[in-house]
């Protein structure tokens, strides 16, 4: 009888906290992000993802591993054609490493490199 007691006590508790969860009081704003803003996070993005995914092999900064430099990639394909080597691969380099989004915002931050 403890034991069910104490459960429903412990069920209680834990729905008065999810019923007291924050809410989001902040004003309501224009959040459409400009062209600039969206540019930055992609860019953002893409590092991050590039980091995550890889730096292993490219090195973090983009030619110290033991896969080929990526500093100026962008001076050498365009965008589609990194994002094309990204999903099919090309050389030792797998293909779908990165996919949908993500291999399109790490193609658009590579290509920026010149």
């Amino acid at each position: 009888m403890k034991k069910l007691l104490y459960g429903i006590v412990c069920v209680a508790f834990l729905g008065f906290l999810t019923a007291c969860g924050g809410g989001d009081d902040e004003t309501e704003q224009d959040t459409t992000p400009t062209e600039e803003q969206t540019t930055e996070e992609t860019a953002d993005a893409g590092d991050e993802l590039f980091q995550q995914s890889c730096a292993s092999c490219h090195g973090g900064d983009l030619k110290s591993g033991g896969a080929p430099d990526l500093d100026k990639i962008g001076a050498k394909y365009s965008k589609d054609e990194i994002l094309g080597i990204i999903e099919n691969g090309k050389g030792g380099m797998p293909a779908g490493v990165l996919k949908g989004e993500d291999a399109d915002a790490v193609a658009s931050w590579l290509a920026e490199k010149k």
